[in-house]
């Protein structure tokens, strides 16, 4: 097979992207041309199959010295840049190395890191947490770099799309979105200053040579650590049910915000932000309910005696 050949999406991932808004059907069909442009400009050759992720495709290869490493492409989005713009200030502390990147193309030549063995795999949940912990702990201590979104933005912007959000739930619903939306205009006015990863958990979390776990696929934002919890303590469930589940999230919230030293009710306040937000994301896909792991977040942090409930 040559490598022209290889660069060649596999129908089902182009068939997947090309499901996607206008942007992302120009982007997968301009996909080979752009991947072999760059495979002449950074001397690269295909080193395996093309993967398919949440927001792009990674296709491992190898630099002209046979060292491994990662190409990755993605749409050209302001999340490209907030990613190439992270990874280039982290270089390498608690997250995979960027060794270089197109942002026009939507590009990066990462390290390449152990797909086989993700933190996913680990089963034991403490372990796993504190693994999440200590990256965090790494990333957030970097400075953030300017060019970034600011978390004081995007919890106003909450704020303000929520009245009309709430319009489509139901009394109890509504009430909780309400106070979701009163505990985020409490600490919107103090949103932090700190680098964040904004969606670390344990399936963007990678084996490493140079270190036992690093994270990718960061959406780098500059805000307070709080706001970088949720991932984690909404991941992992068990099938014991919702009972289960809030013990596993009081437990993983005590475990970061001590690992973290953060102020337990303001971790809370700004967790409760990520419940909103991702709230509002589902009623703009055309959902008229609060999703249950929502509630069980939320009722799980009001137990451990941090916040009003419901």
């Amino acid at each position: 097979m040559t490598n022209e050949d290889r660069l060649a999406l596999p129908r089902p991932i182009r068939e997947r992207f090309e499901s996607g808004d206008a942007a992302t059907r120009e982007w997968v069909s301009a996909v080979p041309s752009v991947a072999r442009e760059l495979f002449q400009r950074w001397a690269l050759r295909p080193d395996g199959e093309v993967r398919a992720g949440e927001a792009g495709l990674v296709v491992p290869v190898r630099d002209e010295e046979g060292a491994p490493a990662a190409l990755k492409l993605q749409v050209p989005r302001a999340e490209t840049t907030a990613a190439i713009l992270g990874l280039t200030r982290w270089d390498g502390r608690g997250a995979v190395r960027l060794l270089d990147s197109d942002e026009t193309r939507g590009a990066m030549l990462l390290e390449r890191l152990d797909g086989e063995r993700p933190l996913a795999a680990i089963d034991d949940d403490d372990e796993v947490v504190r693994v999440i912990g200590d990256l965090l702990r790494q990333l957030q201590r970097v400075p953030a770099p300017d060019g970034l979104p600011r978390l004081g933005v995007v919890a106003a912007e909450m704020i303000e799309a929520a009245p009309a959000a709430a319009r489509v739930l139901d009394g109890d619903d509504r009430t909780r979105l309400d106070r979701w939306v009163r505990t985020v205009a409490e600490v919107q006015p103090e949103p932090g200053d700190r680098l964040l990863h904004w969606d670390l958990h344990d399936g963007n979390v990678l084996a490493a040579d140079r270190a036992p776990w690093l994270a990718i696929d960061p959406e780098p934002l500059v805000g307070d650590p709080g706001f970088d919890l949720w991932p984690a303590l909404d991941s992992r469930w068990s099938a014991g049910g919702a009972a289960d589940a809030g013990r596993l999230v009081r437990r993983r919230f005590d475990i970061l915000t001590e690992m973290l030293d953060l102020d337990r009710r303001r971790a809370a306040a700004w967790t409760r932000a990520r419940l909103l937000q991702n709230t509002l994301w589902d009623i703009e896909d055309g959902h008229t309910a609060i999703g249950v792991p929502a509630k069980v977040v939320d009722e799980a942090l009001a137990s451990v005696g941090v916040g009003e409930g419901s």
